[in-house]
């Protein structure tokens, strides 16, 4: 998908987006932040921060910058900043595949439901392992291709409906891994029957 699609697709569920996803994607993302292990002082990168579900769950004793393409999307989460004075992050927007961070900027880098909607997942991660100091962790919370063959056709049939509707089915977790330059050290779901994966990685430069 191209940036400006990503954009009217993102902005058209800026109103709606926690309404319709909060309920499914907001277990993950707290269980994955809650086990970041993030320490006092730790600066924090949240790419593809969107609407803000995640802001509550990260530690007042951290710094927290999240980025995101839709400014329509952002409203939301600075509204949420505000209200709940959550004084420890800001929000911009950016492409997350050009980030305007110096290298070495983020002890930590947090990225949910985004690595399918990017139109370059690997040139994210390149950027990503780029902001990320040496050692630093990476967790990644997404849904990739299932290892089930029938599941596996449903996806790719679905493919070009999911692509309208803001993200892609049909990229392979193995390959991810493989492609992205991480040493991933844990991936799981939360329930055996699961369209998500957790990932807890370790930036290797």
């Amino acid at each position: 998908m191209e940036l400006e699609s990503i954009k009217k697709i993102y902005a058209g569920y800026s109103n709606i987006y926690d309404a319709l996803f909060k309920r499914f994607f907001f277990p993950r993302i707290k269980h994955a932040i809650t086990y970041m292990d993030i320490k006092p002082g730790d600066r924090v990168l949240d790419v593809g921060v969107g609407t803000g579900l995640s802001l509550t769950e990260f530690p007042h004793h951290c710094k927290v910058v999240g980025i995101d393409l839709s400014t329509a999307m952002l409203r939301k989460a600075k509204d949420k900043i505000r209200t709940q004075r959550l004084n420890h992050i800001n929000v911009m927007s950016m492409d997350a595949m050009r980030m305007s961070f110096r290298d070495d900027a983020f002890d930590k880098v947090f990225i949910s439901h985004v690595v399918t909607v990017v139109p370059d997942p690997y040139k994210l991660m390149s950027e990503v392992r780029r902001v990320c100091k040496k050692g630093g962790q990476v967790v990644i919370v997404n849904h990739f291709k299932s290892s089930n063959k029938v599941v596996e056709i449903v996806e790719k049939l679905i493919n070009p409906v999911c692509k309208k509707i803001g993200w892609r089915s049909d990229l392979c977790l193995n390959e991810f891994i493989n492609r992205s330059g991480l040493n991933v050290r844990q991936k799981y779901m939360l329930k055996k029957l699961d369209f998500w994966h957790i990932l807890f990685a370790t930036n290797e430069k």
